[in-house]
Protein backbone atom coordinates (compact mmCIF):
# COMPACT_ATOMS: atom_id res chain seq x y z
CA UNK A 1 0.00 0.00 0.00
CA UNK A 2 2.61 2.57 1.09
CA UNK A 3 4.82 1.93 -1.94
CA UNK A 4 1.95 2.92 -4.25
CA UNK A 5 1.36 6.30 -2.61
CA UNK A 6 2.58 9.55 -4.11
CA UNK A 7 4.36 11.57 -1.43
CA UNK A 8 5.24 15.17 -2.33
CA UNK A 9 8.73 16.63 -2.71
CA UNK A 10 8.98 16.90 1.09
CA UNK A 11 8.00 13.27 1.57
CA UNK A 12 4.52 14.16 2.83
CA UNK A 13 0.96 13.20 1.95
CA UNK A 14 -2.24 15.01 2.97
CA UNK A 15 -4.41 13.08 5.45
CA UNK A 16 -8.05 14.07 5.90
CA UNK A 17 -9.22 12.66 9.23
CA UNK A 18 -12.90 11.76 9.34
CA UNK A 19 -15.12 10.35 12.08
CA UNK A 20 -15.92 6.79 10.96
CA UNK A 21 -19.45 6.99 12.39
CA UNK A 22 -20.67 10.53 11.82
CA UNK A 23 -18.52 11.13 8.71
CA UNK A 24 -17.66 14.58 10.06
CA UNK A 25 -14.28 15.87 8.90
CA UNK A 26 -12.24 16.30 12.07
CA UNK A 27 -8.95 17.71 10.85
CA UNK A 28 -6.47 17.81 7.98
CA UNK A 29 -2.90 16.81 8.75
CA UNK A 30 0.16 15.40 7.03
CA UNK A 31 1.85 12.03 7.13
CA UNK A 32 5.22 10.85 5.94
CA UNK A 33 6.12 7.23 5.33
CA UNK A 34 7.26 6.68 8.92
CA UNK A 35 4.15 8.17 10.53
CA UNK A 36 1.93 6.15 8.22
CA UNK A 37 3.83 3.00 9.15
CA UNK A 38 3.35 3.81 12.85
CA UNK A 39 -0.34 4.44 12.22
CA UNK A 40 -0.71 1.05 10.59
CA UNK A 41 1.33 -0.68 13.30
CA UNK A 42 -0.42 0.88 16.32
CA UNK A 43 -3.94 1.33 14.97
CA UNK A 44 -3.91 4.97 16.10
CA UNK A 45 -3.12 8.11 14.12
CA UNK A 46 0.42 9.42 13.84
CA UNK A 47 1.25 12.52 11.83
CA UNK A 48 4.21 14.62 10.78
CA UNK A 49 4.40 18.18 12.09
CA UNK A 50 5.73 20.54 9.43
CA UNK A 51 6.38 23.30 11.97
CA UNK A 52 8.23 21.11 14.48
CA UNK A 53 9.57 18.75 11.82
CA UNK A 54 8.87 15.68 13.88
CA UNK A 55 6.38 12.84 14.27
CA UNK A 56 3.50 13.23 16.69
CA UNK A 57 1.02 10.75 18.06
CA UNK A 58 -2.47 12.20 18.26
CA UNK A 59 -3.62 12.11 21.90
CA UNK A 60 -0.22 11.20 23.35
CA UNK A 61 -0.50 14.01 25.91
CA UNK A 62 -4.22 14.86 25.85
CA UNK A 63 -5.56 11.32 25.77
CA UNK A 64 -7.70 12.24 22.76
CA UNK A 65 -6.45 9.38 20.63
CA UNK A 66 -7.98 8.29 17.34
CA UNK A 67 -8.55 4.59 16.65
CA UNK A 68 -8.10 3.94 12.95
CA UNK A 69 -10.96 2.10 11.26
CA UNK A 70 -10.01 2.51 7.62
CA UNK A 71 -7.59 4.37 5.37
CA UNK A 72 -8.49 5.23 1.78
CA UNK A 73 -6.37 6.78 -0.94
CA UNK A 74 -7.75 8.95 -3.73
CA UNK A 75 -7.48 7.99 -7.39
CA UNK A 76 -4.15 9.82 -7.80
CA UNK A 77 -2.85 8.24 -4.60
CA UNK A 78 -1.59 11.61 -3.34
CA UNK A 79 -4.14 12.12 -0.54
CA UNK A 80 -5.62 9.95 2.20
CA UNK A 81 -8.90 9.77 4.07
CA UNK A 82 -8.34 8.30 7.52
CA UNK A 83 -11.55 7.11 9.19
CA UNK A 84 -11.26 7.02 12.97
CA UNK A 85 -13.16 6.57 16.21
CA UNK A 86 -12.04 9.56 18.30
CA UNK A 87 -11.59 9.22 22.05
CA UNK A 88 -12.11 12.96 22.46
CA UNK A 89 -11.94 16.30 20.64
CA UNK A 90 -9.82 16.41 17.51
CA UNK A 91 -8.92 20.08 17.79
CA UNK A 92 -6.42 21.53 20.26
CA UNK A 93 -9.09 24.14 21.05
CA UNK A 94 -11.21 21.40 22.61
CA UNK A 95 -13.79 21.18 19.82
CA UNK A 96 -14.88 17.99 18.12
CA UNK A 97 -13.60 19.21 14.76
CA UNK A 98 -11.01 21.74 13.69
CA UNK A 99 -13.54 23.07 11.17
CA UNK A 100 -16.21 25.69 11.89
CA UNK A 101 -19.04 26.70 9.60
CA UNK A 102 -18.55 30.09 7.94
CA UNK A 103 -21.33 29.97 5.35
CA UNK A 104 -24.40 27.86 4.73
CA UNK A 105 -27.29 28.44 2.40
CA UNK A 106 -30.22 28.60 4.81
CA UNK A 107 -32.89 28.62 2.12
CA UNK A 108 -31.78 25.37 0.53
CA UNK A 109 -33.99 22.47 1.61
CA UNK A 110 -31.23 19.89 1.49
CA UNK A 111 -31.43 17.00 3.92
CA UNK A 112 -28.35 15.28 5.26
CA UNK A 113 -27.65 12.18 7.30
CA UNK A 114 -25.81 14.49 9.69
CA UNK A 115 -29.17 15.19 11.33
CA UNK A 116 -29.21 11.64 12.73
CA UNK A 117 -26.02 12.36 14.66
CA UNK A 118 -27.35 15.74 15.80
CA UNK A 119 -30.65 14.26 16.96
CA UNK A 120 -28.80 11.47 18.76
CA UNK A 121 -26.74 14.05 20.67
CA UNK A 122 -29.79 16.18 21.52
CA UNK A 123 -31.75 13.17 22.76
CA UNK A 124 -28.83 12.03 24.91
CA UNK A 125 -28.56 15.53 26.36
CA UNK A 126 -32.30 15.70 27.04
CA UNK A 127 -32.19 12.42 28.95
CA UNK A 128 -29.27 13.65 31.03
CA UNK A 129 -30.57 17.15 31.79
CA UNK A 130 -34.36 16.52 31.55
CA UNK A 131 -35.26 20.18 30.79
CA UNK A 132 -38.78 21.08 31.83
CA UNK A 133 -41.25 21.50 28.98
CA UNK A 134 -39.26 19.55 26.37
CA UNK A 135 -41.22 16.84 24.55
CA UNK A 136 -38.28 14.44 24.77
CA UNK A 137 -38.20 14.94 28.54
CA UNK A 138 -41.91 14.08 28.62
CA UNK A 139 -41.27 10.82 26.76
CA UNK A 140 -38.45 9.78 29.10
CA UNK A 141 -40.59 10.63 32.13
CA UNK A 142 -43.46 8.52 30.78
CA UNK A 143 -41.15 5.58 30.19
CA UNK A 144 -40.71 2.76 27.71
CA UNK A 145 -44.42 1.93 27.36
CA UNK A 146 -45.25 5.43 26.16
CA UNK A 147 -42.24 5.56 23.85
CA UNK A 148 -43.12 2.17 22.33
CA UNK A 149 -46.70 3.31 21.86
CA UNK A 150 -45.52 6.38 19.96
CA UNK A 151 -43.24 4.26 17.77
CA UNK A 152 -46.19 2.02 16.95
CA UNK A 153 -48.47 4.98 16.20
CA UNK A 154 -45.94 6.64 13.93
CA UNK A 155 -45.22 3.35 12.12
CA UNK A 156 -48.96 3.00 11.48
CA UNK A 157 -49.10 6.57 10.15
CA UNK A 158 -46.25 5.75 7.78
CA UNK A 159 -48.20 2.75 6.46
CA UNK A 160 -51.37 4.80 6.01
CA UNK A 161 -49.55 7.60 4.18
CA UNK A 162 -47.91 5.02 1.93
CA UNK A 163 -51.22 3.30 1.13
CA UNK A 164 -52.73 6.72 0.34
CA UNK A 165 -49.80 7.57 -1.98
CA UNK A 166 -49.42 10.81 -0.03
CA UNK A 167 -45.70 11.56 -0.32
CA UNK A 168 -45.92 14.83 1.61
CA UNK A 169 -47.60 13.11 4.56
CA UNK A 170 -45.22 10.15 4.24
CA UNK A 171 -42.26 12.52 4.53
CA UNK A 172 -43.51 14.00 7.80
CA UNK A 173 -44.65 10.72 9.33
CA UNK A 174 -41.35 9.04 8.48
CA UNK A 175 -39.50 11.88 10.21
CA UNK A 176 -41.68 11.38 13.31
CA UNK A 177 -40.99 7.63 13.25
CA UNK A 178 -37.22 8.10 12.99
CA UNK A 179 -37.22 10.57 15.89
CA UNK A 180 -39.23 8.27 18.17
CA UNK A 181 -37.06 5.30 17.20
CA UNK A 182 -33.99 7.29 18.26
CA UNK A 183 -35.65 8.08 21.58
CA UNK A 184 -36.46 4.39 22.06
CA UNK A 185 -32.88 3.37 21.28
CA UNK A 186 -31.60 5.87 23.83
CA UNK A 187 -34.05 4.59 26.46
CA UNK A 188 -32.76 1.07 25.78
CA UNK A 189 -29.12 2.29 25.80
CA UNK A 190 -28.60 0.93 22.31
CA UNK A 191 -26.52 3.24 20.14
CA UNK A 192 -27.94 3.86 16.68
CA UNK A 193 -24.45 3.21 15.30
CA UNK A 194 -24.73 -0.37 16.54
CA UNK A 195 -27.88 -0.72 14.45
CA UNK A 196 -26.08 0.76 11.46
CA UNK A 197 -23.32 -1.76 12.11
CA UNK A 198 -25.84 -4.57 11.63
CA UNK A 199 -26.90 -3.06 8.31
CA UNK A 200 -23.26 -2.76 7.30
CA UNK A 201 -22.59 -6.40 8.17
CA UNK A 202 -25.62 -7.53 6.19
CA UNK A 203 -24.54 -5.42 3.24
CA UNK A 204 -21.06 -6.97 3.22
CA UNK A 205 -22.51 -10.49 3.50
CA UNK A 206 -24.77 -9.93 0.51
Amino acid sequence: MIEDLQFDENGLITAVVQDAQTKEVLTVAYMNKESLEKTLATGETWFYSRSRQELWHKGATSGNTQKVIAIRADCDKDALVVEVLPAGPACHNGTTSCFTEIIKEKSANVGSLDIITELRSVIQKREKEMPEGAYTTYLFNEGVDKICKKVGEEATEVVIASKNRDTEELKWETADLIYHLLVLLQEQKLDVFEVLGVLQKRHVQH
